[in-house]
């Protein structure tokens, strides 16, 4: 049984801390595509507090999600809260890099959410497509990142992130084994589905 005081409590709560969340318009787009798709096996690359992973396994109500987290703090944090929401059974969370983690996993995921490192992109989707199947779907958040990826922004501090979507959104969409399309919701979706 899901706490939905809970829920709303980790929402609010993320959102007054200024810890980034899934937007709602993004999360809209992706809760058509999970009860759609009914995934069983759910990958998502960044926790945070653990609001998306929650939503995730709300959505695909048989759903097992891992879900890999770099920063300690957070971690724990996510897992009191996905605990108090009453999903800790369905839920695991993995500490550490995820570049380190990913080529440890050999399982075949059906959903694979990356939010995580924007640097890391291109090395996630790699490992993406190595643990999913034909029909997995992968999606990246972020991936318009505030509009500089589509514009000739090119302020050092946010230059490699942006390089590096602009590579994510190449190699995704280049790939022959992969159907891409990219979404202005949010700060922008990467929707593949493998072929």
């Amino acid at each position: 049984m899901v706490n939905e005081l809970e829920l709303k409590k980790v929402k609010n709560e993320a959102i007054k801390n200024h810890i980034p969340i899934i937007m709602d318009d993004s999360l809209e787009v992706i809760k058509d595509i999970i009860e759609k798709e009914n995934p069983k096996k759910i990958l998502e690359i960044g926790t945070a507090v653990g609001y998306s992973a929650t939503m995730f396994a709300i959505y695909a109500k048989e759903a097992i999600v891992d879900t890999i987290e770099l920063d300690v703090e957070r971690a724990e944090e996510a897992k009191v809260n996905i605990s108090n929401i009453g999903l800790k059974d369905r839920i695991n969370i993995i500490i550490g890099n995820a570049v380190e983690i990913l080529p440890n996993i050999h399982e075949k995921y059906d959903f694979i959410f990356i939010d995580a490192n924007k640097g890391k992109y291109p090395v996630f989707l790699q490992e993406a497509l190595r643990l999913s199947h034909k029909g997995s779907v992968i999606i990246a958040d972020n991936i318009l990142y505030k509009g500089y990826v589509m514009s000739d922004y090119n302020l050092h501090k946010q230059r490699t992130a942006v390089r590096h979507l602009r590579e994510y959104i190449k190699d995704s969409t280049e790939n022959e084994n992969l159907d891409t399309k990219i979404i202005e919701v949010g700060d922008g979706l990467a929707i593949s589905y493998v072929k």
